[in-house]
Parts: C-alpha cells; sequence; structure tokens
C-alpha cells in the first residue's frame, strides 16, 4: 500500500467515526459521541503522521503524540482541545466509580466540544492534503 493509500484509510475511518459520533450526539449518548469524536481526531493524526513522514503512526490513543509525530505545530488553544479531547478516550471507556464523567456530559457540553472537535478535524484534513 503506497503512503496516499494508508492516508485516505486513515481519513476514510475518520469520516466513519466522525458519523458515529454525531449519531451516539442525537441519540443523546453523549459520553460515547465525545469518544467517537476521540478517535475522529486520532485517525486523522494517523492520517498526517503518513502523510507527512511516510512511516506508519505509532499505536497510540495519545494526541499529542501522534502531533509530536507529525511535526505539527499547534496553537495553544489546539493543544488544550486536544488534551482534553485525549481524557474522553479515557473516560468514557473507563468511568470511575461515582461515573462523573457521564454526567459531565451534558447535551450543552458535549454539543460544544463536538463542534470544536469538528472545526479541528476540518483543519487537520487541510493539513494533511497540503
Amino acid at each position: 500500500m503506497s503512503n496516499d493509500e494508508k492516508a485516505h484509510y486513515w481519513l476514510t475511518s475518520a469520516e466513519q467515526d466522525w458519523k458515529v459520533a454525531r449519531h451516539l450526539f442525537e441519540k443523546r449518548d453523549y459520553p460515547y459521541a465525545l469518544f467517537f469524536g476521540h478517535l475522529t481526531v486520532e485517525k486523522v493524526l494517523k492520517a498526517l503522521v503518513v502523510a507527512r513522514t511516510g512511516n506508519q503512526p505509532p499505536m497510540t490513543h495519545r494526541l499529542m503524540l501522534l502531533v509530536e509525530k507529525a511535526g505539527l505545530a499547534l496553537s495553544e488553544e489546539q493543544s488544550e482541545l486536544l488534551e482534553a479531547v485525549t481524557d474522553f478516550n479515557l473516560e468514557a471507556r473507563y468511568p470511575d466509580e461515582k461515573f462523573s464523567f457521564r454526567r459531565q456530559c451534558t447535551r450543552g457540553f458535549t454539543e460544544s466540544y463536538l463542534k470544536k472537535i469538528g472545526e479541528l478535524r476540518r483543519w487537520l484534513r487541510r493539513q494533511v492534503k497540503s
């Protein structure tokens, strides 16, 4: 598989996950909508690693590590968003005994983060193509 094909694979998979994130939001499954938002960003970043380095991306869910591997420069706001989104991966899958993340995931909280994730997703996709 060529690097272009590998990057395309990650981008296609990311788009499928983004569709699932929006579907879960519509169904009011807010923690898992954010989890799939994380997967979306992770996979676009993996496409970026392939596109920029020609290497396979590391098998990790740590978004800032993928940013580093891709040699991507982020704003402070983007870095803070990625740190929060990385937490969604763990908090949705491994809830604490009080399910505090689930309670935090109101419609407004989730909608706000999905909007930010969507904007970041579009920006990252443009970086893959440039």
